[in-house]
């Protein structure tokens, strides 16, 4: 997944973030360039990749890619979950621009799905899900935080408050935190680095599943 969702407040307006998609059009670009089949699922599709073995699907908001990843998720070996997926949207959206003179006393706000996890709770065995966290301090806290919250392989976090890194930026600086206990600290590079070391990280959690559903077959077969 890929890009920022926006919560619709009404026709004209939205509550969003400043995602712009370049990490996961990369973990795209990258992971077709290896001869995967990649359905990328973003709120920016006219930036994902132009390339064969890419199927975009376009979206706007949680609820909408919510749908199109569940929906596709059981025909998948590796699930990325880069996109900045709102946590909450409006209770109520109004159906007409909202004009500054008459106001708007308060927007309430709802719980958006965790597709993450969601993901998690309804995986199928070998499946590798890797989630991503955007934050801007206690980086390694919050990320274990999270993977062991939503049921993950592998977290990748990053700091959004450092210079150059997350956001509209090309380049990135991430920690990848594994199920395992593994860690690995990517410096300061281009997205396309970041995902290929997310990438080489989650085929091997691939294999290794993979390896493990083998041995226990052939201890059945015994």
């Amino acid at each position: 997944t890929a890009g920022g969702t926006r919560e619709p407040v009404c026709p004209v307006r939205f509550l969003g973030n400043r995602s712009s998609g370049k990490q996961g059009h990369a973990l795209a670009a990258e992971a077709s360039s290896r001869g995967a089949q990649v359905v990328c699922v973003t709120t920016e599709p006219a930036l994902a990749p132009d390339r064969l073995g890419v199927k975009v699907v376009a979206v706007e908001t949680a609820a909408q890619m919510a749908t199109k990843v569940l929906e596709r998720s059981g025909d998948v070996d590796i699930v990325l979950m880069a996109a900045a997926v709102a946590d909450f949207r409006p209770v109520q959206v109004a159906d007409h621009k909202i004009k500054k003179d008459s106001g708007i006393s308060e927007i309430r706000l709802e719980p958006t799905v965790d597709i993450l996890a969601e993901l998690g709770r309804t995986r199928l065995p070998g499946q590798v899900l890797v989630g991503f966290a955007a934050e801007t301090g206690e980086l390694r806290q919050n990320a274990a935080a999270k993977l062991q919250a939503k049921g993950v392989d592998l977290i990748v976090a990053n700091d959004v408050s450092l210079p150059e890194v997350g956001f509209e930026h090309d380049t990135n600086a991430v920690v990848l935190l594994g199920a395992d206990g593994g860690l690995t600290e990517v410096p300061l590079c281009a997205k396309r680095e970041v995902a290929r070391v997310v990438i080489d990280k989650a085929l091997n959690i691939h294999q290794t599943n993979f390896d493990t559903s083998a041995q226990i077959s052939n201890g059945d077969d015994k």
